[in-house]
């Protein structure tokens, strides 16, 4: 199973163009992934720089034919020309897809400081290697405060997860609402984290539970032990870090190490301000 993870900035390039069709084509370049996971996906939002307005969720999709569509929108607003603007993060996947969850974290008052909705989007998936837990998001950038608040849910939404992993399929409930789906313990939490990999807030997610959940590990540590993380973000200059650095990661939890066997960054594309990640589980 590959996934790919990538904050696609609604699909603006380096250049200034808006151009979701750009997105794809540098995706089927990279492979052909069982799961795609954008962060940053807008829709009907023509005030963002270099956008038309258009619905990215359906040119996106309109594109990857035989891949079901989640979409999870952290911002829902009115805009200067009479619509809503959404904004959020999707999943996309060809794989079959189980119960979805779309949870929006928690957005505390800092009065001085920019800030936004956001919101995990979740979703299970039927792979070779068992059902999967699919977890995508974007953490708040410019306060440290609102994303360790939003780890912590994280962290207790992974925990409610593994314990309703052992609820039991009752028969009598089949196709109405109290039907029991499987929501597995194993799963992949990807997205832009907006945070270094050298930062608290990295072994904060990463932290062992004490109560035996699963905890999760950094694909890119796995396999270069010892290794600073390659950038994901500054290989090509922004204006929000003033040196290359990896804020975009992939974790997968402990029964899912035995089978990573490949993490890869693509550091040329220039079709985002962030660069796309995958990795590749056997």
């Amino acid at each position: 199973m590959q996934l790919l993870s990538w904050n696609i900035q609604w699909g603006r390039g380096m250049d200034g163009q808006v151009d979701p069709a750009r997105i794809i084509r540098t995706i089927h370049q990279l492979g052909e992934f069982d799961v795609i996971c954008l962060q940053e996906v807008a829709v009907n939002f023509p005030d963002l720089p270099g956008s038309r307005g258009e619905n990215q969720v359906a040119e996106l999709s309109a594109q990857l034919p035989g891949y079901t569509v989640i979409y999870g929108a952290a911002t829902d607003i009115p805009n200067r020309h009479g619509g809503r603007s959404l904004f959020g993060n999707a999943i996309f996947t060809r794989l079959p897809v189980g119960q979805v969850w779309r949870h929006l974290l928690p957005w505390q008052a800092e009065l001085a400081t920019p800030s936004m909705q956001r919101v995990l989007v979740e979703a299970v998936v039927t792979t070779d290697i068992g059902p999967l837990r699919i977890m995508t998001t974007h953490l708040e950038y410019y306060s440290q405060h609102q994303r360790e608040i939003q780890i912590d849910v994280i962290r207790h939404l992974h925990q409610e997860a593994c314990a309703m992993s052992q609820r039991k399929f009752l028969a009598e409930e089949r196709g109405k609402t109290f039907e029991v789906f499987p929501r597995p313990a194993e799963a992949i939490l990807c997205g832009d984290l907006n945070f270094p990999a050298t930062a608290p807030e990295h072994a904060q997610i990463l932290a062992p539970f004490n109560d035996g959940t699963s905890s999760f590990h950094d694909a890119w540590s796995i396999l270069n032990p010892g290794m600073p993380h390659a950038p994901t973000v500054g290989i090509h200059p922004v204006d929000f870090v003033d040196r290359p650095e990896c804020y975009d990661f992939v974790l997968i939890t402990s029964g899912l190490v035995k089978h990573l066997k490949t993490h890869g960054i693509d550091a040329e594309t220039k079709a985002s301000d962030h660069q796309p990640v995958w990795i590749e589980l056997r």
